[in-house]
Order: C-alpha cells, then sequence, then structure tokens
C-alpha cells in the first residue's frame, strides 16, 4: 500500500542535528530519510520518491548547492528548502538561483520549519496529505475548525475570511510561542512591505474582537517580536 505521508530527503552532515530533526519531523508525521552527505544524499534521491528536499549548504564529497543542481537535472518540480549557517545576501541568491523553494538559516525553530515545509507543499500542490492541526481546536471556550473555517461558541458561529483563517491556523499551530511578524507577513501575504504590515494589524484587530467573548483567549502583540496566541490555564 502506497505510504500518505509526505516524505522528504534530509541532507544534514551534523550527527546531532540530523537526528533531531529526522525524529521530529517522523513525530509530526512525515516520512525522512537522511542523508549525511551529498552523494549519499543523491544516491537516495535517484533510488526513491520524494515529495520535498531539506538540504544544509555546508557538507562533505558535495555541498548542498551542486547537490541541488544535481536534483534539478533530473526533477525540476520536487521542492527544495536549504539549511544553512550563512546568512549573507549572496548565499541566499545562490540558492534560490539554483531552484530554491524557501531557505532557513540555522538556528532556526522546528516550528517554523514544519510551517516552511507545510507552506511549500501546499504552493506545490503535493498529491499527499500534509500534517496539520486536528480537524478541531479547542481554545478555551471556542472550537476552532480551520477546514470550514469558522470559530464555535456554543450555538454561534464566526466565518472567517481565507487570510482570517490562514491567519488564526499560524497562530494555533504556535499556540503559546511567538509567531514573528516578518514569517508570518511572508508565508500568507509573500512579502513583508509596509502595506502588507498595516493589512495584517487589521486581520488581528479582527481576530481580536471574534476572541473577545472568552477572556481566557490572549491574542497579544509581542513589541519588536510579532504575535502570540495563548489560553489562561494551558501549559
Amino acid at each position: 500500500m502506497e505510504n500518505s505521508h509526505p516524505s522528504i530527503l534530509l541532507a544534514e552532515d551534523d550527527p546531532n542535528l540530523g537526528l533531531l530533526l529526522s525524529e521530529f519531523l517522523k513525530k509530526k508525521g512525515y516520512d525522512v530519510q537522511w542523508a549525511q552527505n551529498g552523494d549519499e544524499a543523491l544516491d537516495l534521491f535517484v533510488k526513491e520518491s520524494f515529495d520535498i528536499c531539506l538540504l544544509d549548504v555546508m557538507m562533505p564529497k558535495k555541498d548542498g548547492f551542486s547537490l541541488a543542481k544535481d536534483i534539478r537535472a533530473t526533477h525540476l518540480e520536487v521542492p527544495i528548502i536549504f539549511l544553512t549557517a550563512k546568512s549573507m545576501e549572496e548565499d541566499t541568491l545562490q540558492g534560490f538561483k539554483v531552484g530554491a523553494d524557501d531557505y532557513l538559516t540555522k538556528p532556526f525553530s522546528m516550528d517554523v520549519l514544519v510551517a516552511r515545509i507545510e507552506a511549500v507543499l501546499r504552493r506545490t500542490h503535493s498529491g499527499k496529505s500534509v500534517p496539520s492541526l486536528a480537524d478541531e481546536v479547542a481554545l478555551g471556550d471556542f472550537v476552532y475548525v480551520p477546514q470550514k473555517m469558522k470559530l464555535i461558541l456554543g450555538q454561534t458561529e464566526q466565518k472567517f475570511t481565507p487570510k482570517e483563517n490562514d491567519l488564526m491556523k499560524l497562530l494555533c499551530e504556535n499556540l503559546g510561542r511567538p509567531v514573528s511578524r516578518s514569517y508570518a507577513l511572508k508565508l500568507i501575504w509573500g512579502d513583508d512591505t509596509y502595506f502588507n504590515a498595516r493589512s495584517m494589524d487589521v486581520y488581528m484587530t479582527k481576530l481580536r474582537k471574534m476572541l473577545k467573548e472568552d477572556p481566557r483567549v490572549q491574542l497579544m502583540n509581542l513589541h519588536g517580536e510579532g504575535f502570540r496566541l495563548s489560553v489562561e490555564g494551558l501549559s
């Protein structure tokens, strides 16, 4: 029987980080094949089928950029996310030139990585289901139903617009943890321009109004960080 979980090729030479990423992603519902150098990763890619590739840039035997070029030579559509300790602009640009779909600079949040993977898989219309939130999410007295884009309180239902729902879903995926403004803007609006930032502030105000009936549910501005959705009493 064909496995319905998205498959990931992880190329990471750091044994500690590689193991951590592999185990975390498996717990999130992904099938992960981990290679510790570029040559090993290319061998795996040739032999097996993957839905997305996570490639460390600095690896022995074959670096991530060279690996991406080899992958692109045989498969133009498989998504690629680069993982790197470098933050120089030219490195980022080189990554996109060789076909990157996204780019994460170490150290990064595991939850941000999962959100990026989900976003890339949605954009590339993977035929396999992407691990995501539960069908219903309990938030104090509220029940949030992501797929139906609605918030339920007793017998009352409120409908989200698509962007409101995208924001709500992102906040719930990071419940109790900060979500940076820049990341939310790039993920949902495509870039973090001033105009889009003002637009997002309006949407956040709307979400707060929708959640105000239960004071335990707090959507807070975090100065210099972004936003955090939390529920009082929820660890």
